[in-house]
């Protein structure tokens, strides 16, 4: 947000407006008030991961990902930053753009592994 700040002051502006302009904290309860807001945060998740890479996963079977053959018992690491910016799946990826998201039904909340 500190490099486009006409996208903070829509989102500071819609805290004021909808939860008050003396509200100090806002909670995972006011979320669903404030709907741009939630938009930034799932997009600040999507180029920005918690955790850049997932806890490693082991096969139980032989499994085919992608044309590759993954035996059983070997350790997988999803890599969550480059599915964030993976142009197979977000038109123009490395721009901060939180209205990609509307109407869309993807939660950062839950197994939404896009994000």
């Amino acid at each position: 947000l500190a490099r486009n700040p006409k996208l903070m002051q829509k989102v500071q502006d819609e805290i004021r407006e909808r939860l008050g302009k003396n509200k100090e904290r806002i909670t995972e309860e006011d979320i669903g008030k404030v709907p741009y807001l939630d938009l930034v945060i799932k997009e600040t998740f999507r180029l920005h991961p918690a955790v850049p890479l997932l806890l490693p996963r082991e096969t139980m079977a032989h499994i085919k990902v992608q044309g590759y053959d993954i035996p059983p018992k070997r350790r997988i690491l999803v890599n969550a930053w480059a599915i964030g910016r993976d142009p197979k799946l977000w038109t123009n990826p490395e721009e901060f753009n939180p209205e990609r998201f509307v109407d869309s039904p993807v939660d950062y909340r839950g197994q939404h592994f896009e994000l």
